[in-house]
């Protein structure tokens, strides 16, 4: 929910961390907003340019399975999911929105490894462009603060 209280963060020191980002393609002036908007605050969150990777997929499902890959390469401690799935007159939106959110859930349980999911499903273009800057921040800070975490836990 846009302007909800979000409380206090943990640790948002990206200085020793890798991250990988995957971008959907489709909608795809939408979702460069979101992967600029996140670039910009893992680095103002201390995440060197040479420690983050993105690569970049067709669309919202196939977003988990570039996930499992990076995952799958253990060489990163965050990932971040990015796309935009904007409400249709089909049931095609509930399709990709509900299989791309539990695939990205999928792979960060199996792997243990927190992945910031910034994929917006929304009503309509107006809705995502209101969106896109605020949640591509929010993915980095997501990516950042998880990864501590996790790197503090037992």
């Amino acid at each position: 929910m846009q302007g909800a209280n979000q409380g206090q963060s943990g640790s948002l020191d990206g200085h020793e961390l890798s991250i990988a980002i995957v971008r959907a393609r489709f909608n795809d002036d939408i979702t460069r907003k979101l992967a600029e908007a996140c670039l910009a605050e893992l680095a103002a969150l201390g995440v060197a340019e040479r420690h983050i990777e993105m690569v970049t997929v067709p669309g919202a499902l196939e977003v988990p399975v570039a996930l499992k890959a990076l995952a799958d390469s253990e060489d990163f401690d965050a990932l971040i999911a990015l796309g935009c799935i904007i409400r249709g007159e089909t049931y095609h939106f509930e399709l990709v929105a509900n299989e791309s959110g539990a695939g990205v859930t999928r792979v960060s349980l199996d792997h243990q490894i927190p992945i910031a999911n910034a994929i917006l499903t929304v009503e309509n273009e107006a809705q995502a462009w209101a969106r896109a800057e605020d949640k591509g921040r929010d993915a980095a800070r997501v990516a950042v603060e998880m990864a501590n975490l996790l790197d503090a836990l037992p």
